[in-house]
C-alpha cells in the first residue's frame, strides 16, 4: 500500500505545474530576449574548420568548443599564448611534455578545471605520441631549436619530429586539422641548417597531409622573446651590445600573440586554410641596427656597440659546433654568437610579396614599437618609471 501511494505521489509531482505552464507563456522556450536562440546563450565559436563538433556554452573557458588539441611544444615561447587562446574559446588542450612537472604548472592556471592535460611523452617514441594525440582531433606542432645540443641535432628537433608527428596523425584517422609553425625564410637553398630542416618538415608534412597549414611566422618579439630580452641583458651587463656586421639586414618582427591569433584563425575557419602556406611578419620592417635602437630607446639608455665583421662573429661562434659532440659535458646556450643564426642573418629575412599573410586571415598584426615591447622597461637603470619621456633617457655613463 505504501508502494502504491509513492507511486501516485511521484506521478503527481511529474504533471505539469500550472505555475510553470504559466512561466512558459511569460518566457517561451523561443523568446526572443530570453529563449535558448538568444545570441547571448549560442556559442560564437564558429569552428567549421575541424568538422562537425559538439559546441556548448556561451563561448567562454567554461564552454565546450568541441576542439580537443594536441599542442607540441606547449610549453615554450609561442607555446604559452596558443594554449591560452584555445583555452579562452573552451577547448580542451592537450600538452605533452618531456621535462619536468614544473614545464607545464604556468598551463594548468589558463584553463577550467580539467582542460588543460599534461601528458608526459618521449619524442623518440612511436607510441608515446600515439598516446598523447589519441583523444585529439586538432594537433598543432611548435616544435623547434634555434642551436643544437649533443642530445638534439637541427634534422631530428625542425625536421624528423614533425615528419613523425605527421605521419602518426594520418595513421590516428581522427585528425580533422594539423598545424605546422615553421620559420619565415625556410628553404632548401638557405645557408642555414635550422631553415633547411624546417623547409624538409614542411615538403614531408604535406606530402603525408596535402590538407595541413603552414605558418611560417617571422622573429617573434613579447615579454619571454629571444630577441630583445638578450640584447636588453647583454647590454646592461656588458654595457655594450655586439653589432653583427653594419646591421643592415632586414628582418620583420612580429608580435607573439598575432601568432597566436593566426593559428586559432585557421582552426576557426571554414577550412579555406588548409593545405596553404601563410607568412607571417609585423607591419614594419626594421633592420637589426634599427631594432637594437628601438630597444635600447624603450630602456632609456644611450646606444653603444662594438662592431664585429661577420667573419669575425662565425670564427668566434665556430668552437662551440666544433666541440659539440666531441666534450663529454653539455655546451653553454649561444646568446650572441650562434653560427646558424649567424648564416640565416646573412641576409633578409622579410615576407613574400605573393605570400598569403594576415591579411588572409583576418588579423591586423600590432605595430611592434609599443605595447609588444613594453616589457622591457624592466631593464631601465632607474627602474620601470625612470624619465617621463623618452627624452629623458641617460647616459650609462650618469650613474656611478
Amino acid at each position: 500500500m505504501m508502494q502504491g501511494y509513492a507511486r501516485r505521489l511521484g506521478h503527481q509531482y511529474l504533471k505539469p505545474s500550472p505555475s510553470l505552464s504559466t512561466l512558459k507563456s511569460i518566457y517561451p522556450v523561443s523568446d526572443k530576449y530570453y529563449g535558448y536562440d538568444h545570441p547571448r546563450f549560442g556559442s560564437n565559436i564558429a569552428t567549421k574548420g575541424v568538422g562537425h563538433l559538439i559546441r556548448k556554452g556561451t563561448g567562454g573557458r567554461s564552454s565546450v568548443s568541441g576542439i580537443v588539441a594536441t599542442v607540441f611544444g606547449a610549453t615554450g615561447f609561442l607555446g604559452r599564448y596558443v594554449v591560452q587562446q584555445l583555452a579562452k574559446m573552451g577547448s580542451q588542450v592537450l600538452v605533452p611534455f618531456r621535462g619536468s612537472e614544473d614545464s607545464h604548472r604556468h598551463l594548468k592556471l589558463m584553463g577550467d578545471l580539467g582542460q588543460i592535460v599534461p601528458m608526459k611523452y618521449d619524442p623518440r617514441d612511436e607510441d608515446s605520441i600515439k598516446a598523447v594525440m589519441a583523444k585529439a582531433n586538432v594537433v598543432i606542432n611548435l616544435i623547434g631549436r634555434e642551436y643544437e645540443t649533443r642530445n638534439y641535432s637541427f634534422e631530428e628537433v625542425n625536421h624528423h619530429m614533425a615528419e613523425q608527428l605527421a605521419f602518426v596523425a594520418k595513421e590516428h584517422g581522427g585528425i580533422m586539422r594539423f598545424i605546422q609553425v615553421s620559420c619565415l625564410g625556410a628553404s632548401p637553398s638557405s645557408s642555414s641548417r635550422m631553415l633547411k630542416a624546417k623547409a624538409a618538415a614542411e615538403g614531408a608534412i604535406l606530402r603525408e597531409l596535402p590538407e595541413a597549414t603552414i605558418l611560417r611566422p617571422a622573429s617573434m618579439v613579447g615579454t619571454e622573446d629571444r630577441i630583445l630580452n638578450k640584447w636588453a641583458f647583454i647590454a646592461k651587463k656588458w654595457s655594450f651590445l655586439p653589432l653583427i656586421g653594419d646591421g643592415s639586414t632586414k628582418i620583420q618582427p612580429v608580435f607573439v600573440s598575432d601568432v597566436a591569433a593566426a593559428i586559432i584563425a585557421a582552426l576557426k575557419d571554414d577550412g579555406t586554410s588548409m593545405g596553404k602556406t601563410y607568412e607571417l611578419g609585423g607591419p614594419d620592417i626594421y633592420s637589426m641596427r634599427e631594432l637594437t635602437e628601438l630597444m635600447y630607446e624603450t630602456i632609456r639608455e644611450w646606444p653603444r656597440y662594438v662592431k664585429v665583421p661577420l667573419p669575425v662573429a662565425k670564427i668566434i661562434a665556430s668552437p662551440r659546433e666544433i666541440l659539440l659532440n666531441k666534450v663529454p659535458c653539455p655546451l653553454p646556450v649561444p646568446e650572441i654568437f650562434n653560427l646558424d643564426q649567424l648564416n640565416a642573418l646573412s641576409v633578409d629575412t622579410v615576407v613574400s610579396e605573393n605570400a598569403l599573410k594576415f591579411a588572409d586571415l583576418g588579423i591586423v598584426p600590432h605595430n611592434i614599437k609599443g605595447y609588444p615591447i613594453e616589457f622591457l622597461i624592466q631593464y631601465r637603470k632607474g627602474g620601470p618609471n625612470f624619465g617621463s619621456t623618452i627624452s629623458e633617457r641617460v647616459s650609462p655613463d650618469a650613474y656611478p
